[in-house]
């Protein structure tokens, strides 16, 4: 990822973080008509609180706390209208970026390994959300984004082992899909540009629990999701999906 790149995806989470209350810990945080129960804060911006809870991660906007939370999380509400401006102009920017990257296609290894072209017990997922767009416009397919707790998520797990690590899946995947895991582990490392990239498109696709599954267009349109464990297998799943592309 180039400097330009990931800065503009910096400048969407949002505009300059302030120094969060990190790790700070709260029994019940009420925001508007939502309750988060067991809340761990994790990054404060001008305008957001990020935080773990019960239910995964999610974010609020300070303005909708109540005053004394406004206050203890330093709220300005100059400098929060000014960040909103700052985060519209740059993620107008980083479509823009998206555009204009070059396809990087993967190598081919069917020579090297004949035998490789035969096995689809594994789905390939990927990091990279622009070059996942840019290879499905290319190829006409579409993007199914993976939100997931890979490491704690007992629902995330399962559907893993009983639908996206099946060769049935992997085998309409491999047509049909670019694959695009965002993970949130607990234990799992990871670097802290990748731990960005990810809380931006949570932010992006108001993703707030896991498992949740997003089907996109190559122009980067939602046609649909699942949120949460859902049974049946890849058959089920695959329906879905062909649902979703359909509508």
């Amino acid at each position: 990822m180039n400097i330009k790149f990931f800065s503009i995806l910096i400048l969407i989470l949002a505009g300059a973080i302030i120094a969060a209350k990190a790790d700070e810990k709260l029994p019940l945080l009420k925001a508007g008509g939502m309750i988060y129960s067991n809340v761990t804060v994790t990054t404060v911006s001008a305008t957001d609180i990020f935080f773990t809870y019960d239910g995964g991660m999610a974010n609020v906007k300070i303005k909708n706390l109540p005053p004394d939370l406004q206050k203890h999380f330093g709220f300005d509400p100059n400098k929060a209208r000014e960040a909103e401006l700052q985060q519209a102009q740059s993620k107008a920017a980083y479509y823009d970026q998206i555009t204009h990257q070059p396809v990087v296609r993967p190598p081919d290894m069917t020579r090297e390994q004949p035998a490789a072209a035969a096995r689809v017990s594994d789905a390939v997922w990927r990091e990279d959300f622009p070059g996942a767009l840019k290879q499905a416009q290319s190829d006409n397919k579409l993007v199914l984004l993976d939100f997931t707790g890979s490491d704690w998520c007992p629902w995330c797990i399962k559907f893993d082992q009983e639908v996206l690590s099946t060769g049935k899946f992997a085998g309409y995947a491999a047509s049909k899909l670019e694959l695009v895991k965002l993970d949130f582990p607990r234990s799992t490392p990871q670097s802290d540009d990748l731990k960005r990239a990810n809380a931006i498109l949570a932010k992006q696709f108001s993703v707030d629990g896991y498992p949740t599954y997003v089907l996109l267009n190559a122009d980067g349109k939602e046609l649909g999701r699942q949120v949460g464990y859902v049974g049946g297998g890849p058959d089920a799943f695959i329906n879905e999906l062909q649902t979703f592309a359909n509508h």
